[in-house]
């Protein structure tokens, strides 16, 4: 596969830094010999480790992974952690969430982005992983990022070791249409966007500073169980408007949520300076046909019961997005490097193995 790249554009503001290729880690990389196979079961870490309630002090051997945002990704994935006996726990918007996840066996502590609660931060420093999953806010940015000093005088004082980010392919604007990988110059034209690359260079320069493993992961259009076309269609909410914009796209990025588990399995793995990885599928594909497959599956497994075309919304709306652009991800670095090889390479696989688990809805 040929990558055609467009010319460089100048980021004045957003460009991120030149990173070393050797960046001296405070903790040696330690194998985490997780099992890699379909379901991200993972294998026993290197001890037994305690219920996430336990409170015991943590040792070198001990595995602790503290989520900041337990939302669709980071929930699932925590799941996964805690059933592979890793100390897991996060931060949470309300108290029904909260309770939600302690039904689980999973403490998490209450956090707004708007105004963060900083006291957070002495948990966090007792853990040896951190994974960020808060989107930046309108005109603020990465909330944690807000009091950079702070964080840093806290977390270099405890057993963090590796961190990762989790971004958005948006930070690469609009490409015509052609393939671009980790090596095409970010060239953000959202605001969300803009501050995704902010957040992404002051996570990298944080952990530079605390000379820790960092990653970045650049995620496409997320999808999974209960959110996805087939969800949207049984349910029949109507499309956002930025929705609609998509869908007229002749590309669109997308990754199943199980696919981005794996890569950050893998890059637990695998700790780095500096990072950054797509996590997109094989099939980049516009939202329209998506929905027409997704369509054809639940007729398939559910016949009469939804009309062959009972969404006229899904096709409203037909101007391009400018601001969000074309584009198709390139994956191979992912591949290559942490050695990933994707359960969904295309969102049809994915949209089988949805509709195959799912109770008859109607």
């Amino acid at each position: 596969m040929t990558l055609d790249y467009s010319p460089p554009i100048s980021m004045a503001v957003f460009q991120l830094p030149i990173l070393s290729p050797e960046i001296p880690l405070r903790f040696p990389p330690k194998p985490l010999n997780f099992a890699n196979h379909r379901g991200i079961n993972f294998s026993r870490p290197l001890s037994a480790i305690s219920d996430s309630r336990s409170g015991e002090p943590d040792s070198e051997f001990r595995n602790r992974m503290f989520i900041l945002g337990m939302g669709f990704v980071g929930g699932i994935f925590a799941q996964q952690l805690k059933e592979s006996d890793w100390v897991v726990s996060g931060t949470c918007r309300s108290d029904s969430k909260k309770k939600e996840w302690e039904n689980r066996g999973i403490d998490l502590h209450l956090f707004s982005a708007d105004s963060p609660q900083w006291s957070v931060l002495e948990t966090v420093k007792d853990y040896t992983h951190l994974l960020i999953s808060i989107p930046p806010l309108a005109d603020i940015g990465d909330p944690m990022l807000r009091n950079v000093q702070l964080v840093r005088d806290k977390l270099s004082s405890g057993n963090l070791r590796w961190l990762c980010y989790l971004s958005s392919t948006s930070v690469y604007g609009d490409c015509g249409g052609a393939w671009v990988n980790e090596d095409h110059p970010p060239n953000p034209k959202t605001q969300s966007a803009k501050l995704r690359l902010a957040a992404e260079e002051g996570w990298l320069s944080l952990g530079r500073d605390l000379g820790v493993s960092t990653q970045i992961l650049r995620l496409g259009g997320i999808y999974g169980p209960g959110r996805s076309a087939i969800d949207t269609l049984l349910k029949r909410e109507r499309l956002s408007e930025g929705q609609k914009r998509r869908s007229s796209r002749k590309f669109t990025s997308r990754v199943h949520v199980e696919d981005i588990c794996q890569a950050l399995q893998a890059a637990t793995e695998k700790p780095s300076s500096g990072e950054i990885y797509n996590i997109v599928d094989d099939d980049p594909a516009p939202r329209e046909e998506v929905f027409e497959y997704a369509l054809e599956l639940i007729e398939k497994r559910w016949p009469g019961n939804i009309e062959t075309k009972p969404f006229p919304f899904l096709y409203e709306s037909r101007e391009e997005s400018s601001l969000r652009g074309e584009k198709r991800v390139c994956n191979e670095h992912v591949k290559s490097k942490l050695g990933v090889k994707l359960l969904y390479p295309s969102y049809k696989s994915g949209l089988q193995s949805i509709v195959e688990k799912m109770d008859n809805p109607f």
